[in-house]
């Protein structure tokens, strides 16, 4: 018995070292065939940190876990992380993987994916990234991989789903999900079990699921010949709604399915239908009491892919509902209302939304409304109707909200309209009926997130058949004090279609402070974490007129400020904005674009500053500090004209290397001290007259592009010493300077005239016979840094210019202009390559199914190609001389 303790004690040691050695012996092996396997199976960039293999964890199966997994997208999705996973797990047979061929998969585990599913305009998922001779791969005798999975999961994951050709979106947070299986069967049972905290989803605008907890429990019978999955649940919740379902789906390539689902709710209380509604259901809502009946159950049926969606119903109603928490003085009663939303075949245009009649009760405030759609595609027609008063104060006597919110006013609604939309945007007003006023009194919103809150001491929207007009708007919005009026054309279209509103307003503000508008910080290390850049929305066409008593923004101060902004076309232009700032005028016009990059906007910026304060400037725009660093050592007035295009980078700055254009400075008095540069320049000539140089209207010219300004020559005389200075600087603060000089020999001191002596002896030693006058020609190379200048120095003999000496100089630079230049009209031709093929797609389709397009009108590819071109030549040179 001893001897057999002992060996044995001895094997399961000799084992368990084995064990622990054998992840390490085939690591590389493991790690190269992932790799490579991957690569050649997948249209996308795959990247992961690290490997971890082990024989523990799911013994006696072999686990290789990928860490920090992530798959990019390529071509139109190249900006776009279909998945990002903390880990994947799989566990594996071990003597299959060391043989390096057939390896059997039996596990599969997902830890906290974070994925992103899109259907561009074009229809193509971003998810078909298996190549396409992967299938026949998977069929040859020496195949690398072999399922026979067993279970799968996924842990604490997030989904995300956008659909731009089906016009709908889905997040899901928290989800959790397993199935398990033979999955080696052709027929079996996958019994699984998923979980989630929030499910959201968006069809046509509309929220169908807002914040719903959600979990099921369904068997699905698996067909694996024909791809066709079955089942029949009872388990289904959402939130407190307990659904029965049954039905299939079947996939019939990578983004067609078919599909017959049907659900109903098998109770009919009114509570679980309230437990849709997300701020009455995360507060206390097992304490509310309710009374009421209510019916939910609908279908989907037919086939779905990116040109096709299935037929669906939906009946949603609710008859004498009631609810009233405990702890609250009022209830809200007589809630009456069936909604139906019908489309027999998939044809989006056949859609009917329809709610004949509708009632709400707050306590003793009645509230009535109405709506009917149809034809939301070709001709819609909108039949819809409001009226009521609620005082919003009382709402907390009703309904709890989150703690630190206030809310208060009065609401008037007596509103009607029926018409087809068209009729709208074709100005045939006669055919569209649209009346009535919404009003809004001493309206107060306050919130953890909004301290200050949103008042409103009287806003009037007025219906008409041509637009909604808004009235007498005024309020305060973060301390500051404004008034507004204007219109709104086609804000039917706008929110039922999602067609591109337009319009008008007119606002005037006392007082501004961007600062805290925007949660900027003065602290520097708010400033440098980054921030996402706001993305201009692609379906505006708004002007507004804007007048402020006084600007804030970083460390600028502006007075009477007006202007206009145009937001359009997924931009946001600056037309003519003035104001009084840094004790000058200041004029500026530019733009802030989304449409070619959300991540990297694109931007163009003219100023034109008069009399302006140089240090202030200099202290106010991060730009000019790294344009002109000189404006540090300062002081006095300028004025200035600047044009740039670029991008903005992190933390919505300008990205520098982005960055080009042309500008001038105008001196108009001014001191030049303590600038290291000069001070170098100063000690090396001995001339004290260099360390403080007080200059009047110098005018110097300058340009920039690819990280480098170069500064045209100009002249500048400082008591009896005649300079032409030129040269470039980096904005990394590099130098390459050269400045020819008339020097007084008399200006210079014992250590300045042995220099030049030094010079001449240096030239007559090369056979060059030099004689030095009372005025010295000399000529001044400037380099390193502004921080650590260079100096070299040496006799001028020409009679040439600073521009002709500078002339490689300027040639370089125009040079890495015209590359930079080059490769942004490549870039734009793609891009414009691209829109000019989705336009002719559209037109195309327009043409065969006899659309038109948003004004109603058909539109003109050639023009619209044209206009691209036109804009194509001009962005070429975005700083011509403006005509006079």
């Amino acid at each position: 018995m001893k001897k057999f303790f002992k060996y044995t004690v001895i094997s399961v040691f000799f084992l368990l070292i084995i064990a622990a050695l054998i992840p390490f012996m085939f690591k590389g092996k493991i790690l190269n065939m992932t790799k490579s396997e991957i690569n050649k199976s997948i249209n996308a960039k795959v990247d992961f940190k690290d490997v971890d293999i082990s024989l523990f964890r799911h013994f006696p199966k072999l686990s290789v876990g990928l860490e920090s997994l992530h798959v990019v997208g390529i071509n139109e999705f190249a900006e776009d992380t279909l998945l990002s996973a903390k880990r994947l797990d799989v566990s594996l047979n071990l003597i299959s993987a060391i043989k390096g061929s057939d390896i059997k998969i039996y596990g599969i585990r997902l830890d906290e994916p974070r994925i992103h599913a899109i259907v561009n305009k074009d229809g193509k998922p971003n998810w078909d990234i298996v190549k396409p001779d992967t299938a026949a791969k998977a069929t040859a005798k020496n195949k690398p991989f072999k399922m026979e999975l067993e279970k799968y999961s996924i842990a604490n994951g997030y989904v995300s789903y956008m659909d731009k050709v089906g016009n709908m979106s889905s997040t899901i947070t928290n989800l959790n999900h397993e199935g398990s299986g033979d999955f080696t069967a052709d027929l079996f049972t996958l019994k699984t079990t998923t979980t989630a905290d929030e499910v959201n989803f968006v069809y046509g605008g509309i929220p169908y699921l807002n914040k719903v907890k959600t979990s099921i429990d369904a068997d699905i019978q698996v067909d694996a010949k024909s791809n066709k999955y079955s089942f029949t649940t009872e388990k289904i919740k959402l939130n407190e709604q307990q659904l029965s379902s049954q039905g299939f789906f079947q996939l019939i390539n990578e983004t067609t399915y078919n599909m017959d689902v049907q659900f109903k709710a098998p109770s009919t209380d009114f509570k679980n239908i309230l437990s849709f509604v997300p701020t009455i259901y995360k507060n206390n809502f097992a304490s509310i009491k309710t009374s009421g009946q209510a019916i939910f159950n609908g279908f989907v049926k037919g086939t779905y892919s990116p040109k096709q969606i299935p037929a669906y119903h939906i009946d949603l109603g609710v008859k004498n509902g009631f609810f009233q928490y405990p702890d609250l003085p009022k209830a809200v009663k007589n809630i009456n209302f069936d909604l139906k939303v019908d489309n027999p075949d998939g044809v989006t245009d056949h859609t009917v939304v329809n709610i004949p009649q509708g009632h709400i009760e707050l306590g003793s405030d009645p509230f009535d409304f109405k709506l009917l759609v149809k034809n939301p595609i070709s001709d819609m027609f909108v039949d819809a109707a409001a009226k009521g008063r609620i005082d919003l104060s009382t709402i907390t006597q009703f309904v709890k909200l989150e703690a630190g919110t206030k809310l208060t006013g009065v609401l008037d609604a007596n509103a009607t309209l029926t018409g087809k939309v068209n009729a709208i945007q074709k100005q045939q007003y006669d055919q569209f009926y649209a009346a009535g006023t919404v009003a809004l009194s001493n309206f107060l919103y306050a919130s953890k997130d909004y301290p200050t809150g949103v008042a409103l001491s009287n806003l009037l929207m007025t219906f008409n058949p041509k637009n909604v007009t808004l009235n007498n708007v005024a309020g305060t919005f973060m301390k500051t004090n404004f008034t507004a009026n204007g219109y709104v054309n086609n804000m039917l279209a706008y929110a039922l279609q999602n067609k591109p509103l337009d319009g008008v307003l007119n606002a005037k503000a006392d007082y501004i402070n961007l600062n805290e508008w925007m949660g900027v910080s003065n602290d520097t290390a708010s400033k440098t974490a980054a921030s996402t850049p706001f993305a201009v929305p692609a379906n505006l066409d708004i002007t507004v007129n804007a007048a402020a008593d006084k600007v804030h923004y970083d460390n600028l101060d502006i007075q009477n400020l007006t202007g206009s902004l145009l937001i359009a076309d997924e931009t946001v232009k600056l037309n003519n904005v003035k104001g009084n700032a840094l004790d000058g005028t200041i004029g500026i016009s530019g733009y802030y674009s989304t449409k070619l990059s959300k991540k990297k906007p694109d931007i163009s910026l003219t100023y034109d500053v008069k009399n302006v304060d140089i240090e202030k400037t200099f202290v106010a725009f991060n730009t000019v500090q790294k344009l002109m660093p000189i404006g540090k050592f300062l002081a006095g007035k300028l004025n200035s004209q600047l044009t740039l295009t670029g991008k903005l980078g992190d933390n919505m700055m300008p990205d520098l290397n982005t960055l080009s254009g042309i500008g001038n400075a105008l001196m108009i008095e001014g001191a030049l001290s303590k600038f290291q540069p000069l001070d170098k320049l100063s000690q090396t000539l001995n001339v004290s007259a260099l360390q403080n140089i007080s200059a009047k209207d110098i005018k110097t010219y300058f340009e920039f592009a690819n990280g480098k300004v170069l500064v045209k020559p100009f002249t500048l005389k400082v008591k009896d010493i005649d300079m032409e200075i030129g040269g470039l600087h980096g904005l990394n603060q590099s130098m390459d300077y050269t400045i020819n000089m008339k020097l007084p020999r008399a200006l210079m001191g014992t250590g300045g005239n042995a220099l030049i002596n030094n010079l001449t002896t240096q030239a007559a030693a090369k056979g060059i016979p030099i004689k030095v006058g009372d005025i010295i020609p000399i000529q001044i190379k400037m380099g390193g840094t502004m921080t650590n200048p260079t100096i070299k120095t040496d006799l001028k003999q020409s009679a040439s210019s600073l521009v002709q000496d500078l002339k490689l100089q300027a040639t370089t630079f125009a040079q890495a202009k015209v590359d930079s230049a080059k490769k942004m009209v490549k870039d734009t031709i793609a891009s414009v390559k691209k829109q000019v093929l989705q336009s002719a797609k559209e037109e195309i389709t327009k043409k065969l199914l006899g659309g038109k397009d948003s004004t109603g009108t058909a539109t003109d590819p050639k023009k619209k190609l044209e206009e691209t071109g036109k804009g194509l030549l001009e962005g070429l040179n975005p700083f011509k001389k403006k005509k006079e």
